[in-house]
């Protein structure tokens, strides 16, 4: 079982790091293309966003793998020969299990040690990219603004020589009220040694600069002084730094994607001491702040002692505020007054509480996004282990190997766990879930799953039989198949009418006495005892139905379909009504000599 399972894991395990990485690839594209990026760069930048990735493709490869060797096994009857030796399907299962455990402790290890170093190297590594000076790529016939403070246009270029026609150029690193404009005929650029420069040889053209200066106040802008230079040849330098500069790592290892267990530990510790403090804080300054000029505590004498008494005695009116009394100020312009000044001062606090507020909320946040960082250690682990035992049993009740039918069951499931994933992550982040509860809320809802499968598959149960379930749900819901008789061709005997209305009556009988007995009972006995009482009844029908099928009168048969299978509570009245019909059909016609020949 290892030498089948083994190879197809690691197959499918760099198949689906590898289309994450795509994935990543077309996600960050913008900020890696035009960059002049060297490949050691790029290639440790792959290596450790590869990294960050395995815990996306290890479950889908466990469950890929699995798919496929059971799935195997099953296709080329080699599980049915096992079953048939008596080997239970748990026995073949066994050292695929035992490798599951190593894969779930290897994972949390990973997850704890491993991946904060990928993270942290991966952000830091690209947060650097981000920053970098892309390469100067000057198009023809429009300005470029890619090289700071500074526009370029170039009216045409020469590929071979790198020689640059019509130049013109815009130079506001003095700011745009002093911007130095540069014609040239031709030029060309190039970068210093350091690659910190951009040298810029110009020839054959014209510099126009003012030369106003920051002491020179404003009266004497009508007099700017103002310069213009022909040259033949010009070096002009612009700072423009090409050089790939590497972010500190301190300050991304400090963050929550690079601490492991008992890092975020720490953290989530700090930041609810933190939280707490500066909420019983607010809440101090809320309790004591005066309203209408009263203050929630007053101070007493008692023995000689300044004593505050909280909460303050309430404030007993001896007779109703008058609301409009308020109002009535010298002027109506004192009751604008009044009322503006009340409105300013309720918008100010209600803002300053908005404000604590806000900054109570965002320490939450990033408490909560610690807490997820932490329970996200042990996710994987249980991932891993819930789609071997998705993918184990389904592989041998499908019994399909190859890649079709196992990778699009895996890529189903796999979207399932990922949408479910990923909601519970949003929900836990914003509060609306406890973390746990939103971080294994994916766990939480394929472990069923397994179960059901591991069971079906243990059993040797038709999990995808599609008349079991319909028969199952219409069982539950009390519709039943309807009769299709028709006339016989052949018959073994004939139905005698004497004979049809007995069986017809006395069955009618019992039927009324069972709903008789339905009815005295109570509502709690009625919903257990009911089915039992009319479940002998079937038996009587399908005998009756038997004997009147023989029948030569259409019109007997269309009566006899009405007759559902399952002789439910619920079903009793329209077996009633078909007995009637059929008494008043057969009685009717019992002395009639055609009876039998009616078209």
């Amino acid at each position: 079982m290892l030498q089948r399972f083994l190879p197809l894991l690691a197959m499918t395990f760099f198949i689906c790091l590898f289309i994450v990485l795509m994935q990543f690839l077309w996600r960050y594209i913008e900020d890696l293309v035009g960059k002049g990026l060297t490949f050691d760069v790029i290639a440790e930048l792959f290596f450790y966003a590869a990294l960050t990735m395995v815990p996306t493709a290890l479950p889908l490869a466990v469950l890929l793998a699995s798919l496929m060797t059971f799935g195997n096994l099953g296709e080329k009857f080699e599980l049915t020969a096992m079953k048939a030796a008596g080997i239970s399907l748990f026995r073949i299962m066994r050292p695929l299990m035992v490798l599951m455990a190593f894969i779930a402790v290897g994972a949390f290890f990973f997850q704890n040690n491993v991946l904060p170093v990928g993270q942290t190297k991966m952000w830091t590594i690209l947060f650097s990219v981000r920053q970098k000076s892309p390469e100067v790529e000057i198009p023809e016939r429009s300005f470029y603004d890619q090289i700071p403070n500074m526009n370029l246009y170039v009216e045409h270029k020469n590929p071979d020589t790198g020689m640059l026609y019509g130049m013109i150029i815009y130079d506001t690193s003095r700011g745009l009220d002093n911007t130095r404009v540069i014609l040239a005929d031709s030029g060309r650029f190039n970068f210093t040694e350091d690659k910190t420069r951009l040298l810029m040889r110009l020839y054959s053209g014209e510099m126009f600069e003012n030369m106003r200066d920051n002491s020179m106040g404003a009266s004497s802008s009508r007099y700017m002084p103002f310069r213009r230079e022909a040259f033949t040849e010009k070096s002009v330098y612009f700072p423009f730094d090409m050089n790939f500069n590497r972010m500190d790592e301190s300050g991304m290892r400090s963050q929550y994607i690079g601490q492991n267990i008992s890092q975020l530990r720490h953290s989530i510790d700090s930041l609810g001491h933190r939280v707490d403090s500066v909420s019983s804080v607010y809440a101090r300054e809320i309790t004591s702040q005066a309203y209408f000029g009263l203050t929630p505590t007053v101070r007493t004498y008692r023995h000689g002692e300044v004593v505050d008494e909280y909460p303050r005695r309430p404030v007993v009116l001896s007779e109703a505020l008058d609301i409009d009394s308020l109002f009535q100020a010298p002027g109506p312009g004192y009751a604008k007054t009044y009322i503006s000044q009340a409105l300013v001062k309720a918008r100010r606090q209600q803002q300053e509480y908005n404000y604590k507020s806000l900054a109570l909320a965002d320490q939450a946040k990033l408490m909560r996004r610690h807490d997820i960082e932490m329970q996200r250690k042990f996710t994987l682990s249980f991932a891993c282990i819930i789609f071997f035992f998705i993918g184990a049993p389904l592989g041998a009740i499908i019994k399909k190997g190859g890649l079709g039918t196992p990778l699009i069951i895996s890529v189903l499931l796999f979207i399932v766990y990922f949408i479910i994933d990923n909601t519970g992550y949003k929900m836990a982040r914003d509060g609306k879930l406890e973390v746990w509860q939103g971080i294994w809320l994916s766990s939480a809802a394929l472990l069923p799953l397994g179960i059901f499968f591991t069971y079906k598959a243990v059993g040797d149960s038709a999990v995808f039989n599609v008349d079991a379930y319909t028969a199952f749900i219409r069982r539950i819901t009390g519709r039943t198949l309807g009769r299709s008789l028709t006339l016989k061709e052949v018959r073994m005997a004939d139905v005698e009418p004497s004979e049809a209305l007995t069986m017809l009556r006395e069955f009618d009988a019992r039927c009324a006495g069972i709903e008789n007995s339905i009815n005295r009972l109570g509502p709690v006995r009625r919903l257990f005892k009911a089915q039992v009482l009319t479940r002998p009844l079937a038996r009587d029908l399908n005998a009756l139905v038997e004997y009147l099928s023989n029948t030569t009168d259409i019109y007997v048969i269309n009566l006899l379909n009405q007759y559902p299978f399952a002789t439910t509570p619920r079903r009793l009245r329209a077996i009633r009504a078909t007995d009637e019909a059929l008494i008043k059909l057969i009685s009717r016609k019992s002395g009639d000599t055609t009876y039998g020949t009616e078209q």
